[in-house]
């Protein structure tokens, strides 16, 4: 049985999973507040997370991003704002799953085993190399060749690259890259990303930008052929979550 802990103000709501989801195998835990939330999971951690963005201490995109800083845990994000703004900020922040109210406890039964089947599977793929069209990457090393060759490049580089080639073909927002690798407190931070664009795609004779592209209003992405995005799926890492794999 999967510990379920779901963070709402709406206790109707609370009883009502605490109810269904038992029923449906879960164990479920409850919060009504933010720092509730955030308290309980501290103290036990849930294999996963429904919480709400409506609630009455902390924006729930705040509570969100604090135990993401600490765990891997699936969160699945419950709204009642359906607007599709408000739901890719959810994914680009690397929510699991969105769910819009109202729901059916086997709705949310059923997101809830996608995500535990996800994280499982995940958990059970770890990776040393990246091999993304020309490119790739050592991750033990730190070694990167392109195009058969060598390339030389600083840490924050290479994490760069690398963040990228996790998401492959999808474009990766600013604040996703700038928060995964420098850390939230350089997330307006966006001229580190044009300098370090532009240090890579010298080091890898991209001035064209034909393979580091960006879009100057979203963000960055590795652009290979869907040959290689498929080969490069199929055995991407746990770590990497493949609902924050998103268009913009």
């Amino acid at each position: 049985m999967a510990t379920v802990l779901v963070i709402d103000d709406d206790t109707a709501l609370l009883a009502a999973c605490r109810v269904g989801q038992r029923a449906l195998g879960h164990q479920v835990r409850t919060a009504a507040t933010g720092d509730a939330g955030l308290s309980d999971a501290a103290v036990y951690p849930p294999a996963v997370v429904v919480l709400d963005l409506g609630l009455p201490d902390i924006d729930g995109m705040q509570v969100f991003h604090q135990p993401r800083g600490w765990t891997q845990t699936p969160v699945i994000i419950l709204s009642a704002d359906g607007s599709e703004d408000r739901k890719v900020e959810a994914v680009n922040g690397g929510a699991d799953d969105y769910v819009t109210k109202p729901f059916g406890m086997r709705e949310l039964d059923a997101r809830l085993r996608v995500a535990l089947r996800h994280h499982a599977t995940d958990q059970a793929e770890p990776i040393t190399q990246l091999d993304v069209g020309p490119l790739t990457l050592d991750l033990l090393r730190y070694e990167v060749s392109y195009r058969g060759e060598r390339i030389d490049l600083t840490p924050k580089e290479f994490d760069f690259l690398a963040y990228l080639a996790r998401h492959v073909g999808k474009v990766c927002t600013r604040r996703m890259i700038l928060e995964s690798i420098w850390g939230p407190g350089y997330i307006n931070e966006h001229h580190y990303l044009k300098v370090h664009a532009y240090l890579i795609r010298t080091k890898l004779d991209d001035e064209q930008v034909e393979f580091l592209q960006n879009d100057p209003s979203v963000g960055y992405r590795l652009a290979v052929h869907e040959a290689d995005i498929g080969r490069y799926r199929n055995t991407i890492p746990a770590s990497v979550n493949r609902s924050m794999i998103v268009s913009i």
